[in-house]
């Protein structure tokens, strides 16, 4: 069983390690799998899981050398990025791998904690790499674990209610401010999870259209997809803005993507009609000048929260329960993981003692059941009891090592000196 004793390796970068005009140059579009999957197999790696969305590009790996395997998706990285990414990218082998597989499908990785979509994302990430034969045994009990995880973290904990709670308090704001919402429009301006939460919840509670732009094409279209949405062009931004009642920003620059001017002019030709805006951004991607315009209500993922939820010390009692479970389940991984490693050795020594019993038998034929027996535990003990005295010549130390083990395997009774 060699491929349990497999090292766990993450790579990525993801919205607090880099920013978003790399994470852009990273990702990987789905019509592109197929090629990347082909690359990094041929540099050695089988059994990966490319999780690629506008918040992380982070690759999930089994392997047997991890330095190797890291040096390897470093390279290809920065290759794909056109420049260094050392600074950016981090490196996770074995637990701490583990612990960001498990952490990310719980989402308490995210920019909000809990959000639902991230679950969805990394299993749709495991049937893309199964479908292109990158998933073994190793990735897939990992990632099966990892979803046994963070169901036990929805069912446990309230902190899948805090995302929901969020976007609910802004479908209630736009209410108050346009009342039904089947008579208003939306704009989605970046591609970021936050972003889309929002956005699902108020087509669910009866918004009637919704565009979604991006400077980034290819990030914008699986959004507008998923959401039913319609794909503008970031060129258009000020004709898009005009006609929205409601912007959700979401890109992740770290810097102002929306400003004054931008909904003074927007303003002008909706003739003062009121715009909602959303900042689901952090850092804030709205000036926040544009909270002095009479008509433009901004409204920022802190905002929401307060009006959501009662106070900061509840929310991170959620989070830290959350994390409470991951890390039990990964211990619990991890000691399943090491009985599994000692199955290969007990399966052996149980048949070595069987063909041993079965030649004794042949050679001893009809002798009674006590002069067997008494051969047998001779027969058993010959080898081990060989090596013992060779490793006691050759080396002492390691024999009280390999006495101390025997005495643990056999649960044999302490020498008369131990017990004094």
């Amino acid at each position: 069983m060699k491929d349990v004793a497999r090292h766990h390796l993450a790579v990525g970068v993801n919205h607090r390690s880099a920013p978003l005009d790399l994470r852009e140059r990273l990702f990987v579009t789905e019509q592109e799998l197929t090629a990347y999957y082909e690359s990094i197999r041929e540099a050695g790696i089988d059994e990966a899981m490319l999780l690629s969305t506008c918040d992380r590009v982070e690759l999930h790996v089994a392997h047997d050398d991890p330095d190797a395997a890291a040096a390897t998706v470093c390279a290809q990285f920065a290759n794909r990025a056109g420049a260094t990414v050392d600074a950016s990218v981090y490196v996770k082998q074995d637990e701490e791998a583990l612990r960001q597989l498990f952490a990310v499908a719980a989402s308490l990785d995210s920019l909000i904690v809990g959000e639902p979509q991230v679950l969805g994302q990394v299993k749709a990430s495991h049937r893309r790499a199964a479908k292109h034969d990158m998933i073994g045994p190793v990735l897939d009990r990992r990632l099966q674990a990892a979803y046994a995880a963070a169901k036990r973290v929805r069912t446990e904990t309230a902190i899948g209610e805090r995302p929901i709670s969020i976007a609910s308090a802004a479908v209630e704001i736009a209410r108050d401010i346009h009342g039904d919402l089947a008579r208003v429009s939306g704009l989605m301006i970046g591609a970021g999870e936050a972003g889309e939460l929002i956005a699902e919840r108020m087509l669910n509670h009866g918004l009637s259209r919704l565009g979604v732009t991006h400077r980034t094409r290819a990030m914008a279209d699986p959004i507008a997809q998923r959401l039913g949405a319609e794909l503008h062009d970031m060129a258009n931004l000020a004709d898009d803005l005009a006609g929205a009642d409601i912007v959700i920003l979401s890109v992740g620059t770290g810097g102002h993507v929306l400003g004054y001017d931008d909904l003074r002019q927007a303003l002008k030709r909706r003739r003062n009609r009121p715009i909602f805006v959303v900042d689901a951004a952090v850092p804030a991607e709205a000036d926040p000048a544009i909270d002095r315009l009479d008509d433009v209500f901004l409204y920022g993922l802190d905002d929401l929260e307060r009006i959501a939820l009662a106070g900061r010390a509840g929310r991170a009692g959620e989070a830290e329960a959350a994390w409470a479970i991951v890390d039990e389940s990964l211990e619990a991984f991890q000691h399943d993981r090491d009985q599994r490693r000692a199955t290969p050795a007990v399966a052996a020594l149980r048949s070595r003692f069987e063909t041993i019993r079965q030649e004794l038998m042949a050679e001893l034929g009809g002798a009674g059941s006590e002069e067997a027996t008494r051969r047998l535990v001779g027969r058993l003990l010959h080898d081990p009891s060989e090596a013992l005295r060779e490793l006691a010549a050759r080396d002492p130390k390691a024999a009280e090592h390999a006495d101390v083990v025997l005495k643990a395997l056999f649960r044999l009774p302490p020498d008369e000196e131990e017990k004094s």
